[in-house]
């Protein structure tokens, strides 16, 4: 008979295999001493994985925003740039105009001498074209040229005499104006040097008059001072510390209140009363000196006896635990031979010993 292998078999032994290697990474998890002891802390990884992305988020959105502040100054500079060359080409263009309209070569002062359309535009009989290299009107060009350089340099002297006559205009110009000055600064000068001298004066009056006016004042005040101090020896003499009044020693707080400044001693009577005084004390201090001897005494007394009754104590609960260690040791000898009897009773009756394979048997599986 063939065997059949249904699809069912084949699912419950994928099952069978698959539990099998749950079992078998289950055990090997829970009888791993560092795994099970120490264990994983997935609340403190999945905060550190909670941080970890955190910070490449920010890290991402500070890359963003360099980014961004990159195109916006990258499109900045494109502006700028376009508008500087916008310039340069306005300014050109500006410039070229210029020339065109007020810098034409016809505006030059040599364009008689270069023009091209020179003979064209000559007035009179119309000349037979003349030959290559020669020039017929160049004794008129020379002379004219001549005439023209003979003007600019009458031209040139005249500017020259008058650019010295103006130089030397403006010396005299300012010779005049230095003379000037120097004439208004004396004037300042010596305004100022009387000025100084009625002040200097002025201050000389007033400090003669302040000198006076201090010398009078202490002068015053000297007397004012000597008259206080005869004052002040009169008061000292006929006063009461000096005449030694034993009324002044009397407190404005009462009559029991003495004035340590003015005090003077005590008098005969209030001597008396602090004899007496000190007499009754020493005699209360006596008194109670003997009273403290006597209660020392009880209190010692009292303490010997309790000593005395504690010692008996003492000794009487050691012999009574005397009594009951050798109760305790007598038992204990009985259950010693009783359980080396049983013992032997166990050896006699139980002959199988125990080996690995009986220990084996447990904790083999992690349910």
């Amino acid at each position: 008979m063939s065997h059949v292998e249904h699809l069912t078999d084949r699912v419950e032994a994928l099952q069978l295999d698959r539990r099998k290697n749950i079992e078998q990474k289950r055990q090997e998890r829970i009888f791993n001493d560092r795994v099970r002891t120490s264990g994983v802390d997935r609340v403190a990884l999945d905060h550190q994985v909670k941080e970890r992305r955190e910070k490449e988020q920010r890290e991402a959105d500070e890359r963003k925003d360099y980014a961004n502040d990159l195109i916006c100054d990258d499109r900045a500079a494109c502006v700028l740039e376009q508008r500087q060359k916008k310039d340069e080409r306005l300014l050109n263009e500006a410039i070229v105009q210029f020339r065109q309209q007020f810098q034409q070569a016809s505006c030059s002062r040599e364009f008689d001498l270069n023009d091209p359309e020179l003979l064209k535009k000559q007035e009179g009989m119309k000349i037979l074209a003349e030959l290559t290299g020669e020039d017929s009107s160049s004794k008129k060009r020379q002379k004219k040229q001549k005439e023209q350089l003979r003007g600019w340099c009458i031209q040139q002297q005249q500017e020259r005499e008058q650019t010295k006559q103006q130089l030397q205009q403006e010396l005299h110009q300012y010779d005049q104006s230095r003379l000037s000055l120097d004439n208004r600064a004396l004037e300042l000068e010596k305004m100022e040097k009387q000025f100084r001298r009625a002040a200097t004066t002025a201050t000389k009056d007033y400090n003669l008059s302040l000198a006076a006016e201090i010398t009078q004042r202490r002068l015053q005040e000297h007397r004012e001072e000597e008259e206080n101090n005869r004052t002040d020896i009169v008061n000292q003499l006929n006063g009461d510390l000096l005449t030694e009044n034993p009324a002044q020693s009397t407190s404005v707080l009462g009559p029991s209140r003495l004035r340590r400044d003015c005090y003077k001693g005590m008098s005969p009577k209030e001597l008396e009363q602090y004899t007496l005084g000190q007499q009754q004390q020493a005699e209360e201090k006596k008194r109670a000196c003997k009273e403290q001897r006597e209660k020392e005494r009880k209190e010692y007394n009292l303490r010997m006896a309790s000593a005395r009754a504690a010692l008996l104590l003492e000794r009487q609960q050691e012999r009574a635990n005397k009594e009951l260690r050798r109760a305790l040791d007598n038992t204990n000898a009985q259950l010693a031979q009783a359980h080396s009897a049983q013992q032997k009773h166990i050896h006699k009756v139980y002959t199988n010993i125990l080996d690995e394979r009986y220990f084996s048997q447990f904790n083999s599986s992690n349910r």
